[in-house]
């Protein structure tokens, strides 16, 4: 039986980390999508998407929560033994949804789309947490779609 999943509550949870001061983006994209898919794996994930944070390290390159979401795709699409070929839809999925974010902001540069905004400032933060929840709620929906009916999204159910 495939599993429902809330794709609104997935984008609330990451938004909530973020704004809550839990996670920085890429950590809440990751960790709503971990939590909620119910991955078994090791909350070390989590950790490892630290680094991509505004920017990637501060410096203000990738967006945090697009990066996050690419993690999050890999741990779905990903692969891990040598020369196989799923990395291909990994890759495909990753510019699917490197596109949604380009097409909707118009870039992923995080100095870019905080031009004028002070870090930390309340038009930063909720610009970031808006993008955190978007992206988690996109990546979400990518995994339902490329499932193969192991996952469907559940309807109507707002819930956090």
């Amino acid at each position: 039986m495939a599993k429902q999943v809330d794709v609104e509550r997935i984008k609330n949870i990451a938004e909530g980390y973020h704004r809550n001061g839990d996670f920085y983006c890429s950590e809440s994209v990751v960790k709503s999508i971990k939590d909620e898919f119910e991955l078994p794996i090791p909350d070390d994930i989590i950790a490892a998407a630290s680094g991509f944070a505004v920017g990637i390290g501060g410096s203000g390159c990738t967006c945090g929560a697009v990066t996050g979401g690419i993690m999050a795709l890999g741990l779905f699409f990903g692969r891990t033994e040598a020369k196989d070929k799923k990395v291909e839809k990994a890759k495909a999925l990753s510019n699917e949804l490197h596109e949604f974010f380009r097409n909707r902001h118009k870039c992923l540069c995080c100095r870019v789309l905080t031009k004028g905004m002070e870090i930390g400032s309340s038009e930063h933060k909720a610009q970031c947490v808006s993008f955190t929840g978007e992206v988690a709620k996109e990546v979400a929906k990518i995994i339902i779609r490329e499932s193969g009916n192991k996952y469907i999204e559940k309807e109507n159910s707002n819930e956090v």
